[in-house]
């Protein structure tokens, strides 16, 4: 199952708004704005999670071996109330599905936005080539 199928189901259960790879396509957009929207942008978002005790999970997102899992509790404690109801909202999902949405997303979207272990020179985090990047992720496996 790729990781928009995953986040098809999370959704899908509990009548989130938009339909199939809309709502997909609106939680990865908004995942990404906020990233780009940090101070520092993915440099940022590091040090927020370092600072919630969560930086050996993160690294293993950034690093170029297995990605480490994280909770949605984690991934509240790390966003924080505010950011998290503004990623819900720009999303068009409920702030109480976005934790999990997000626990399951970020992982991947800090690995494809460092590759070969490498944070972007910038900071921010290019939309189009992330994108690009995740869709071999969410398409159907042959």
């Amino acid at each position: 199952m790729g990781l928009l199928d995953s986040v098809t189901s999370m959704l899908g259960s509990s009548g989130a708004g938009k339909e199939g790879g809309g709502t997909q396509t609106s939680v990865l957009a908004a995942a990404l704005e906020y990233v780009n929207e940090q101070p520092g942008g993915i440099s940022g978002l590091i040090q927020q999670f370092q600072q919630h005790g969560l930086g050996g999970v993160i690294s293993s997102w950034v690093g170029t071996g297995a990605n480490q899992p994280i909770s949605p509790d984690q991934v509240q404690s790390a966003l924080g109330d505010g950011a998290m109801g503004s990623i819900a909202q720009k999303a068009g999902v409920s702030p109480d599905q976005i934790s999990t949405v997000l626990s399951q997303v970020l992982p991947h979207l800090v690995d494809k936005a460092t590759p070969n272990g490498e944070v972007p020179q910038d900071g921010t985090l290019n939309a189009g080539s992330i994108m690009g990047a995740l869709g071999g992720l969410f398409g159907p496996r042959t």
